[in-house]
């Protein structure tokens, strides 16, 4: 393939990749210097550039507007894979609330944002799960076969279609459920907890529960993690292949398909 008449083609291409990378999981962290982001999208882009069969496209009014669509394209679909994989932090805002660490936040170095204490262990551990499995090759796989379902000629996104905006609410209360079913070992076990600190405290008016009650459920929190860690490793499998599906359905909305 003849590279300069097809250069307005891998142009489109740099920029679906780079907009994709500005919010997938671990290619956005701002540790990552941006000069090596813009490196790999380029080799990326040159590599997915030399395996398709692009259409010929010449810079025109038209050729701005695809820019723009390509940029969407690629924010949109690895916004929706950050969204999901957020989840895991979710999970742990809701055991911090119950152990009562939610007033006590870490700064996370990746995004410069707060993050809760036990979300961001899980979220640590999920990012290195993540690693283990190959689930970031799956998703530079998820924007290379994005092409087949919104090709690099297609101007307009179709936004207002109802079953687009439908689907990604329906992703968000995906996440919200993942989050929960990953949070409610330790949040039901503390609930019990604190049903017994209630029947304690009425029982026993000399014992200081609001002492005794903190460490005892910091204690059995952690205890509880670590008898259902094999559960939540599954759990998090389970949510990398929810975001790969969400990416895909969304890809197919906004094609088209």
């Amino acid at each position: 393939m003849d590279f300069i008449p097809s250069f307005p083609a891998f142009l489109l291409i740099f920029v679906r990749v780079t907009s994709f990378f500005l919010m997938m999981p671990l290619f956005s962290y701002r540790t990552i210097p941006a000069s090596q982001k813009i490196g790999l999208g380029f080799s990326l882009a040159l590599i997915m550039f030399s395996a398709m069969e692009v259409p010929g496209i010449t810079i025109d009014g038209t050729f701005f507007m695809l820019v723009i669509k390509e940029a969407l394209v690629g924010l949109l679909i690895g916004f929706i894979a950050a969204k999901m994989m957020s989840a895991v932090q979710i999970a742990g805002g809701f055991i911090d609330f119950q152990m009562g660490f939610a007033i006590a936040n870490v700064l996370d170095p990746q995004t410069g944002a707060q993050s809760p204490l036990m979300g961001q262990y899980l979220y640590t551990l999920a990012l290195l799960f993540l690693l283990t499995v190959n689930g970031h090759h799956l998703l530079i796989d998820g924007i290379f076969y994005s092409y087949s379902f919104v090709p690099l000629d297609q101007v307009l996104i179709p936004f207002g279609n109802k079953d687009v905006v439908e689907f990604i609410m329906m992703s968000f209360n995906k996440m919200f459920i993942i989050a929960f079913q990953m949070s409610i070992p330790v949040v039901g076990s503390l609930f019990l907890v604190d049903v017994a600190l209630g029947i304690v405290a009425r029982t026993v008016p000399q014992l200081n529960i609001f002492v005794v009650g903190l460490p005892v459920k910091i204690g059995v929190s952690f205890i509880v993690l670590i008898a259902v860690m094999g559960v939540l490793m599954m759990v998090i499998s389970d949510l990398f292949s929810a975001a790969l599906s969400t990416m895909r359905g969304l890809m197919e909305l906004i094609g088209g398909a």
